[in-house]
């Protein structure tokens, strides 16, 4: 399970995409702990010397043993916009957390007057079209 997991992590690594900071420099690795347990319940910090912070925690507790996981991650983007994601993934999918991630309206919201005309014009031509119909069993 061990093996397992380390390779995850470092085909995960590998396939990372790049993009170009602007900066020649290699970033150390200023901390990277990581520790798992006998039963699949781990826990990783890494933080380097560019200023990313990883941090995430997990054990097999899901449905037939699935990785449940939590934990956060933050950098800072090539635009100087700091960013943070909290994050938890579950049976329930991948859920991020962040100040920079799109937010859906609440609801329920106001329909605009031309959506409801085209409803009830529809409910309307459907109305029509039941009362209209003829049917031949010949």
């Amino acid at each position: 399970m061990k093996l397992i997991l380390v390779a995850a992590f470092v085909a995960v690594a590998v396939a990372a995409p790049t993009y170009d900071s602007g900066s020649s420099e290699e970033a150390a690795i200023i901390r990277h702990d990581f520790n798992i347990e006998d039963d699949g319940t781990y826990v990783l910090g890494v933080e380097t010397s560019n200023g990313i912070v990883a941090s995430q925690s997990g054990a097999p507790s899901g449905p037939d043993y699935a990785v449940e996981k939590s934990g956060y991650f933050s950098w800072t983007a090539p635009d100087g916009t700091p960013v943070h994601v909290k994050f938890v993934a579950d049976e329930n999918g991948y859920q991020p957390e962040s100040d920079l991630l799109p937010v859906a309206p609440e609801f329920p919201h106001p329909i605009p007057d031309f959506v409801l005309e085209q409803i009830a014009k529809a409910a309307e031509e459907d109305r029509n079209r039941d009362s209209n119909e003829s049917y031949s069993y010949e």
